[in-house]
């Protein structure tokens, strides 16, 4: 079967002590928000040589399997296959069949390297070709961290096409969320959304000012002048103490 050839591969080319590097980096310990997950020690490179190595010979049905496995890498080459099958799809319908897959396997989909390496790719660019933003917003209400973080780095795909308005609305939804993985996130797409439209940037920062959490404030404000990033910073830290 393709999972266990794909499996036999990757495991091939891990490395135990890399494999404890990552479950360290990507915080696997109890209570950590990548509790369990399992790493072979595979460079990022190499699952995607894998993954365009096989997207011919897999079926998207036959990704299940792979996304089901317990280690991480083999989750990420099933994902990558599914954006190697969106990219490479011929009609809408069968991009709109991966982009479906995708979504109903996202409780696969349970760290932030496997939602930044391809939410964009397929969830964003689908939502963006077929004018659904609404699915991106049910996302970004769901209880679990992982669908909100697919919602905002989905946008991304949107503001590459120099439609900014949504990243703000769905970083806006859940700015004051505990967890510092959507505060990084939400901070890094007001950043890519300021680079299309720096005023609009500003203006929700100042808008917001007393409730953004000083992570997102700094990846926000990352690539302004020094002096601008002072006084935002000072602006920040006046209203949140």
């Amino acid at each position: 079967m393709i999972t266990e050839r794909i499996t036999h591969e990757l495991r091939a080319l891990g490395s135990a002590t890399k494999a404890a590097d990552l479950s360290r980096f990507f915080k696997t310990g109890p209570g950590e928000y990548g509790e369990g997950d399992r790493f072979l020690g595979v460079p990022v490179p190499d699952v995607r040589r894998v993954a365009r190595t096989h997207q011919a010979n897999t079926r998207t049905d036959e990704v299940g399997p792979l996304l089901e496995s317990p280690l991480h890498e083999v989750r990420l080459c099933g994902l990558l296959i599914l954006v190697e099958h969106y990219e490479r799809a011929k009609s809408p319908a069968v991009r709109a069949a991966v982009a479906d897959f995708y979504e109903a396997h996202r409780h696969r989909i349970n760290n932030w390297d496997l939602v930044d390496l391809t939410a964009y790719k397929i969830l964003g660019r689908e939502t963006f070709d077929t004018n659904d933003a609404d699915r991106l917003r049910r996302l970004a209400e769901s209880e679990r961290m992982w669908d909100k973080r697919i919602a905002i780095v989905a946008t991304m795909h949107w503001i590459r096409q120099g439609h900014t308005a949504l990243a703000f609305e769905l970083a806006h939804r859940n700015l004051t969320h505990p967890h510092d993985l959507m505060h990084k996130a939400n901070g890094w797409l007001l950043r890519e959304a300021g680079k299309r439209d720096i005023i609009a940037l500003c203006d929700f920062l100042r808008t917001h000012i007393e409730r953004i959490p000083r992570t997102t404030l700094r990846y926000a404000i990352e690539r302004f002048p020094a002096e601008d990033r002072r006084a935002f910073l000072a602006l920040g830290k006046t209203n949140n103490g």
